[in-house]
């Protein structure tokens, strides 16, 4: 029987062409407006790395101003000074750990036809890689023993190894950085998280960087930080002092793989504020978070308010297109009304009517998904076009094209329910005197 409801609805749609196609408009409308906004609503917030998510967590001390807190709701730093990272790190009570920051560095290729240029990178340890799992194309990452050696090895990313050796294995060439040599012990393969939740500090949607060094080896020849750095006990001058200094600038991961070990790594981080107190240091009241990927993520307000404001209007210019369609699929319904009641006087069920008009509805939410789906890519298109940092949470993916196909054809059913139930109402025997 769904077929033959499946012909019917579509020879009515046929009839009235016109009619038809205004419905049609007015769901792929709505449609695609929702799902442009949804689509980034939804790559956005979603989890980047949703196997560990849960096992990976963000540090934060509060070492903050006793006078005035770092932020008015009372939240601690999102960054850590260089004395508290490098005591945690040398602690090592977590499964992994990895303390990193954001650097800046010239690029010196030997080939002459690449021309020097600036790249952004990032000082991190061995443990960055299994923690965070960016594909390796070539190579992998430097031993742990690198760090403590402060070794001069290097990973590249796929577009600078495409940059200085034309996309070949470099492993065992040397890169020279900032006057100073090292030797390539790996090249990732395409690798964009759409969100770069292990630093949302400097930029959520900001791109990947070009390569990676040890983070001891980066303190050593002093490379200062290109990311976010705020300070507020910093009253001596030069490198040294700055490691000692109260400034906050950078980021500290670790991972557990139970909740008891992430309760023992909590009660370490508070024995070891208590133990900085007694140093005169810590004054304000004690304020420890471990927050995983997705808590990191909603505290840092990586979905932003003009985003779930516009999520909300585009669902609120959905609610009209489908009040918009009740009213078309209700003239429509009407004007067959000397159809139905002959159906009716012919033996058909109220229940055999409402499934055929509601497959008729579907059939106007399946053409409007179609056309409102072309209208989506052509929303993020958009969207990419006016906002360049969109690029990677702009895009459709399958579930997305599921989902607004889905979404058109659930809202023409909904939309179709009560001009269905009124088609259904119509009396047989006052339709046929008027005939």
């Amino acid at each position: 029987m769904f077929t033959y409801y499946l012909r019917l609805g579509w020879r009515s749609l046929q009839r009235n062409p016109i009619l038809t196609a205004l419905m049609v408009l007015a769901i792929a409308l709505g449609v695609g407006t929702s799902m442009t906004t949804l689509t980034v609503l939804h790559l956005m917030g979603s989890d980047p790395i949703p196997w560990k998510s849960d096992k990976l967590h963000y540090v934060q001390l509060d070492n903050w101003d006793p006078l005035q807190g770092y932020d008015d709701d009372g939240s601690p730093p999102d960054q850590l000074t260089y004395r508290d990272a490098m005591a945690l790190m040398q602690a090592g009570k977590a499964d992994r750990q990895t303390a990193m920051y954001k650097i800046s560095m010239p690029v010196q290729p030997e080939n002459p036809e690449v021309k020097p240029y600036n790249a952004t990178g990032r000082a991190t340890y061995a443990d960055f890689f299994a923690m965070f799992e960016p594909p390796f194309k070539y190579g992998g990452s430097w031993a742990r023993e690198q760090d403590q050696q402060h070794g001069r090895v290097v990973v590249l990313s796929d577009k600078t190894n495409e940059k200085l050796f034309g996309g070949a294995d470099s492993i065992g060439k040397h890169v020279r950085l900032n006057d100073n040599d090292y030797s390539i012990v790996g090249v990732l393969d395409t690798w964009q998280p759409r969100v770069k939740y292990y630093d949302l500090t400097n930029g959520s949607l900001s791109a990947p960087e070009g390569f990676y060094i040890p983070f001891t080896t980066a303190t050593e020849l002093k490379s200062n930080s290109t990311g976010n750095n705020r300070c507020w006990n910093n009253a001596n001058s030069g490198w040294d002092a700055y490691l000692e200094s109260e400034c906050v600038w950078l980021q500290m991961w670790v991972e557990t793989d139970s909740a008891a070990k992430l309760d023992e790594y909590r009660s370490f981080l508070d024995s070891y504020v208590t133990e900085q107190k007694k140093l005169g240091r810590f004054a304000r009241p004690r304020n420890n978070r471990l927050l995983d990927v997705r808590q990191w993520m909603r505290d840092q307000k990586v979905v932003s308010g003009d985003v779930e404001v516009q999520s909300e209007l585009s669902l609120a210019f959905l609610t009209v297109c489908l009040l918009n369609t009740i009213g078309l699929l209700l003239a429509k319904f009407m004007r067959k009304s000397g159809e139905i009641g002959l159906r009716r006087a012919l033996g058909a069920s109220r229940r055999q009517l409402f499934a055929q008009h509601l497959i008729e509805s579907g059939v106007v939410g399946l053409s409007g998904g179609v056309i409102g789906l072309l209208l989506t890519l052509v929303g993020l298109w958009i969207v990419r076009l006016l906002y360049s940092d969109f690029a990677r949470v702009a895009t459709l993916d399958w579930p997305m094209v599921l989902a607004t196909i889905a979404l058109a054809i659930v809202a023409s059913l909904l939309a179709g329910l009560y001009p269905t139930w009124r088609a259904c109402r119509i009396v047989p025997a006052l339709q046929l005197k008027t005939q």
